[in-house]
């Protein structure tokens, strides 16, 4: 049951929402299906990194979390687990990705430090400025930035375009994330952006930041030279957009509202990422023929 608690606190479940995206940019790198071995790497990198960043999210914030109505319950707030626990899964973490690095190139090593800085600093960061949502949409677009320079041991521009393309898509529904928390952040002084600049500013920077995705997806694929199959991966973005769009015009419970945008960005990420499977293998196809 402990086991089956700690899996629920570190909601590990979500691990598949940034895994798409991390072989998206393995792909971008082989410019095809990367090599079973990577793969299994990269997925390792991104479970360790995972664990690691909400662990230390559950540690950090226990305190803030236990005075919040809608996370008081959670694990290691309500003391279920000890705090103890999450330390020693941030050090398993942290030594999965180190283990996973290693297997992959050096120059994944010598970035190390950035990646684990990223996973550990950023649960502080909403006690002092309300950017710390873009702050996690960076840490986040390290999954794809990692698994190109795991794949091709450099950093090229498609890598750098998908890396911002992943920061502003996380950013933004982080942003629509926190307007569950509107008047808790505001009374505990919590810099979340709808705590700064007001409820509505929740419901009109998440859809600038994906528009913005959408010319940054073009962008990597460009850079690329992906194939047309790629484009039907951001025309499901502009989908997205316009459903989101939508969802935040009409919606009056913002619990039901996160539902709704999780599951979306989901079935987009899994969207996105089959586009440029298919895109790639294509064109290595017509190009072996």
């Amino acid at each position: 049951m402990k086991v089956a608690l700690f899996l629920k606190e570190i909601r590990i479940e979500h691990t598949l929402f940034a895994l798409p995206f991390a072989y998206t940019g393995a792909v971008f790198g082989a410019r095809g299906l990367p090599s079973w071995p990577a793969l299994l790497w990269i997925t390792l990198a991104v479970l360790g990194a995972r664990t690691a960043a909400m662990a230390a999210n559950r540690y950090l914030d226990r305190d803030i979390d236990a005075r919040n109505p809608r996370t008081a319950r959670r694990a290691v707030a309500s003391g279920a687990l000890s705090p103890a626990s999450m330390l020693l899964a941030i050090a398993a973490g942290l030594l999965v990705l180190l283990w996973a690095a290693w297997m992959l190139n050096p120059l994944c090593v010598k970035l190390l430090p950035i990646a684990g800085a990223g996973v550990l600093l950023y649960p502080l960061c909403k006690r002092f400025t309300w950017l710390t949502h873009f702050v996690l949409g960076a840490v986040d677009a390290l999954a794809p930035l990692g698994a190109y320079i795991g794949i091709t041991g450099t950093v090229g521009w498609p890598a750098v375009f998908l890396f911002l393309a992943v920061t502003v898509w996380v950013t933004g529904f982080d942003i629509v994330y926190a307007l569950m928390d509107f008047s808790v952040d505001r009374t505990q002084g919590i810099r979340s952006l709808p705590a700064r600049f007001g409820e509505a500013s929740g419901h009109v920077l998440p859809i600038a930041l994906h528009v913005l995705m959408l010319g940054l997806l073009a962008a990597a694929g460009l850079a690329a030279h992906a194939g047309s199959i790629y484009y039907a991966g951001v025309l499901a973005a502009a989908i997205l957009v316009l459903y989101e769009e939508r969802l935040l015009r009409i919606a009056e419970n913002a619990f039901v509202l996160n539902e709704r945008v999780f599951v979306s960005n989901m079935a987009f990420s899994l969207v996105f990422l089959g586009s440029t499977v298919a895109s790639f293998t294509a064109a290595s196809t017509v190009g072996s023929s």
